[in-house]
């Protein structure tokens, strides 16, 4: 079964034209919404305002042996192993979701445009299955255990927000498409197509939703990691300011909203800024 291509009997039922045009139909709905993403929430404007404030607080110049030095270790550790996670279980279920879903896309487009026929390798079909089963363990991981973990957040699993759009349709992307392969291989015809018609509206709504989603944020999160350790290598996060001792009460008297506690600069804070529970999104 797993080595078999669904996508061989799916062009059966509909020309294969109609198929691949729909994959490229969901590409451009990604490249469209990333582009309307970032004009609407002005995200590419804030990130070049803010990266040019922190030039002109650097202590240091740059050489491009350096900056290009700081890309690989963006692309080795933040990307690649998504080091920002110090919770190993968040991150492995992040790694898993991640090299999931970009396996998946990669295979898809394989069989989809390489191998539209049962002539496709083996191996291809069987990444295919394998992908959806990373993503489908990595986000449901996720979702059911870390995300809700009450000590963080006290969301029940059935607490919905609009971020939670992205992981919900692409969980219902791999999950269906999964169960209609199955269905699909053991003949039986009215799951099948559930199954399809479920796998192709979940296709729809993470491709299509992008706007609404957190589906962009992965393309801007390579940027942001990289401008950090920028800012960090020419000196311009030095000049930031230091909050000092909280447990001093000048400090707690100029700044009544931050909790007294012992400690310097604790993360996720700001000045005059109560501090909210970390959301795992």
């Amino acid at each position: 079964m797993f080595a078999s291509n669904p996508f061989a009997d799916l062009a059966m039922m509909f020309p294969l034209d109609v198929i691949q045009g729909y994959v490229i139909l969901m590409f451009l709905l990604v490249v469209g919404g990333t582009l309307a993403d970032i004009i609407h929430k002005k995200s590419a404007k804030y990130f070049f305002a803010k990266a040019k404030a922190a030039e002109a607080a650097r202590t240091r110049e740059l050489s491009a042996g350096d900056k290009v030095g700081i890309a690989v270790q963006t692309a080795v550790i933040d990307v690649a192993t998504s080091a920002e996670f110090c919770n190993p279980k968040r991150r492995i279920a992040h790694l898993l979701t991640m090299y999931g879903f970009i396996l998946f896309i990669l295979t898809t487009i394989a069989l989809v445009f390489a191998y539209p026929s049962d002539a496709a390798p083996a191996i291809v079909s069987q990444l295919w299955h394998l992908s959806a089963i990373m993503v489908t363990v990595g986000g449901f991981w996720f979702w059911f255990f870390i995300r809700v973990d009450v000590t963080a957040e006290a969301n029940a699993w059935y607490h919905l927000v609009r971020a939670d759009l992205f992981i919900l349709s692409l969980l219902g992307t791999t999950t269906f498409g999964f169960l209609w392969s199955i269905a699909q291989s053991q003949g039986t015809g009215i799951l099948s197509n559930l199954m399809l018609a479920l796998f192709l509206l979940s296709a729809t709504v993470l491709f299509a939703g992008v706007l609404w989603s957190k589906f962009a944020h992965m393309f801007f999160k390579p940027a942001a990691a990289y401008n950090k350790r920028i800012i960090k290598a020419d000196g311009s996060m030095e000049n930031l300011p230091e909050l000092g001792d909280l447990s001093d009460p000048a400090l707690q008297k100029r700044f009544p909203d931050i909790p007294e506690y012992m400690g310097s600069n604790p993360p996720n804070m700001g000045l005059g800024i109560k501090r909210e529970a970390p959301r795992h999104y």
